[in-house]
C-alpha cells in the first residue's frame, strides 16, 4: 500500500491525468475510500492533496511499531511467543 500511496501523491501534482483509466486506475482504486474519507479530516492544502502523505505516515509508523528492530512482533518472536 506505501508504493501506491506514494504513487497518488505524485499524481495529485498532476491533476489532468484521468484516474480511471489505466494505469493510473491500478493506484486509484484501491485508495481512493481510504483518502475519501481522511479527506473530510484534512482538507487539501493550498490545493495539494496532503492524505496519501498522512496514509504513509500512519503505515510507516504502524510498521516500525510491529516489526521493526524494537517491534513488538519482533520481540514477541525473539522471546519465542510465536
Amino acid at each position: 500500500y506505501t508504493l501506491l500511496f506514494l504513487f497518488r501523491t505524485v499524481l495529485s501534482w498532476f491533476p489532468k491525468y484521468n484516474l480511471n483509466a489505466f494505469p493510473y486506475n491500478v493506484a486509484a482504486w484501491p485508495t481512493e475510500p481510504l483518502l475519501r474519507a481522511t479527506r473530510r479530516l484534512i482538507p487539501p492544502v493550498a490545493g495539494v492533496d496532503i492524505t496519501p502523505i498522512v496514509w504513509v505516515a500512519v503505515i510507516s509508523f504502524f510498521s516500525e511499531i510491529l516489526l521493526g528492530p524494537q517491534g513488538l512482533l519482533t520481540i514477541v518472536q525473539k522471546k519465542g511467543g510465536f
